[in-house]
């Protein structure tokens, strides 16, 4: 809250050179995904990190300055990744606030600091509620920065798997039960804060940045702007410098010495490489296509058809994306380990499937929630009409519905399979060596101290992520201009 808070105040009040860039890198560590994310902090700024040699070196220490270790780097990584909530949160909540409000409580004697506590702050309030929630359930979840960072720190997420590790299967199902009370506490107060309606009066006159140009203001916000870019941004050359250093070369020197281009001709060329990246996609694309086919069905039918009980089914839907992913990976394994009517008669565990399926269940919600929002906004009159017309229900449904909601069906399935492209938490307790993703090769190739081939990973995961993100949205955008047209 006070990264992402400030920093969308700034972007929606001051208009200076450079916030059209600074801004668009604020919302960068969305595209690192949370394992390569920790690796990157763990390569500069980690015990054996750039900067801490570097400085080492700088000033003659006898020892490192700092090393980010245990909880201090836990809580750095988790803000890193988790302020972008209350960045874009309290971004829209700007946007939305209406000036002349602001303007009536200073024209009747209110000072900025009144104004803010009495207007600003209770305007703020949903998106600021929303966002804590959001990040507070994500720190409960996460299992990469405490994997990484915890050295000894006893982390429940972490402890789970450490359990079924161990073989004490009865220990982590208990434990999983204290972590998915303490998730769905949250989850079903978010749900409730939802519920409540939130009143703006005012003129609609919206908030537009104040022009700064000249001054020290200008240069002073250039020089933060810059700096917060070099922060932002230097996780990701770090990944992609580390890609290129020689495995095994690395060891005490501040920087690489020896820089070769074999880890990335290697991932092309050897097919036992090679298997990792076509698994992840190849799962991811397994486990979408189904999203797409169940959650589009299911936001259908619950809208469109008024089946009893919605609401219970439509919060029962929710629910896998508000259960951690260790909980997820060992009711799995306890669900699967054996013959039942679920699994077809066969044993799930161990299998190739048994990843896909868990990515379905993981990320149903995301395709689920997008399409029903996307259905809220067209009339079922649309579809009426063309069965009027003699369409029949399936004609009506691809020829007029589909396309409409089209957009929020892509959406939802862009997030779906970038989420089952980086997935860790669970893929980390449910894979086989010949099934094994991305994710779980980097830890891998981490484990063996090739830090050039996990870190070749790390990037072509990235670019795998960012080129389904640029072609999705550029499919969104001519969908709708389509539409519009």
């Amino acid at each position: 809250g006070l990264v992402g808070v400030p920093l969308a105040y700034l972007f929606t009040h001051y208009d200076f050179p450079g916030r059209s860039l600074f801004a668009a890198v604020a919302v960068l560590p969305v595209v690192m995904p949370p394992l390569v994310g920790v690796l990157a902090f763990l390569f500069l700024f980690g015990e054996s990190g750039i900067l801490p040699r570097a400085l080492q070196a700088l000033f003659g220490l006898e020892s490192l300055p700092f090393a980010l270790t245990g909880i201090p780097a836990i809580v750095v990584v988790h803000t890193y990744a988790f302020y972008v909530y209350f960045y874009l949160f309290a971004q829209a909540a700007f946007q939305a606030m209406d000036a002349s409000v602001l303007e009536a409580a200073r024209s009747l004697g209110a000072g900025r600091w009144l104004t803010w506590r009495r207007v600003v702050l209770p305007l703020l309030a949903p998106a600021l509620t929303g966002a804590s929630l959001l990040t507070f359930m994500a720190s409960m979840q996460s299992f990469s920065a405490p994997f990484i960072f915890a050295h000894g720190t006893r982390i429940l997420s972490l402890q789970i798997y450490n359990s079924k590790l161990n073989g004490e299967m009865a220990l982590a199902q208990t434990q999983s039960v204290v972590l998915v009370a303490i998730s769905l506490a949250f989850f079903f107060l978010h749900r409730l804060r939802r519920e409540r309606t939130y009143f703006r009066g005012g003129k609609g006159v919206r908030i537009q940045p104040k022009p700064i140009s000249r001054g020290w203001p200008r240069y002073v916000l250039g020089a933060v702007g810059m700096l917060w870019v070099g922060v932002l941004v230097a996780p990701h050359l770090t990944v992609v410098l580390i890609s290129f250093v020689k495995n095994g070369t690395w060891t005490f020197q501040i920087l690489p010495e020896v820089y070769t281009w074999e880890n990335y001709t290697n991932l092309f060329h050897d097919p036992r490489l090679a298997e990792p990246i076509l698994n992840s996609v190849k799962m991811a694309a397994l486990a979408t296509a189904g999203n797409v086919v169940f959650g589009v069905a299911l936001a259908y039918l619950l809208l469109r058809k008024r089946v009893p009980g919605a609401k219970v089914v439509e919060t029962l839907t929710m629910l896998p994306w508000a259960i951690p992913g260790t909980v997820l990976a060992i009711s799995f394994i306890v669900a699967f380990s054996r013959p039942s009517l679920f699994s077809f008669g066969g044993v799930l565990v161990g299998t190739f499937w048994i990843l896909p399926l868990a990515y379905f269940v993981r990320n149903l919600p995301l395709v689920f929630r997008s399409t029903y929002a996307a259905l809220e906004q067209f009339e079922p009159e649309l579809e009426q009409a063309a069965r009027n017309l003699g369409a029949s229900w399936w004609f009506a449904f691809r020829k007029v519905l589909l396309p409409l909601i089209a957009p929020g069906v892509m959406a939802g399935a862009l997030l779906a399979f970038v989420f089952g492209l980086g997935e860790f938490v669970a893929s980390i307790l449910l894979y086989t060596y010949s099934n094994r993703p991305i994710s779980v090769e980097i830890i891998s190739q981490l484990r063996i101290f090739n830090l050039g081939s996990a870190a070749a990973y790390s990037v072509l995961l990235i670019l795998l992520i960012a080129a389904v993100s640029l072609l999705s949205g550029r499919f969104l955008r001519t969908r709708t201009s389509g539409w519009v047209t």
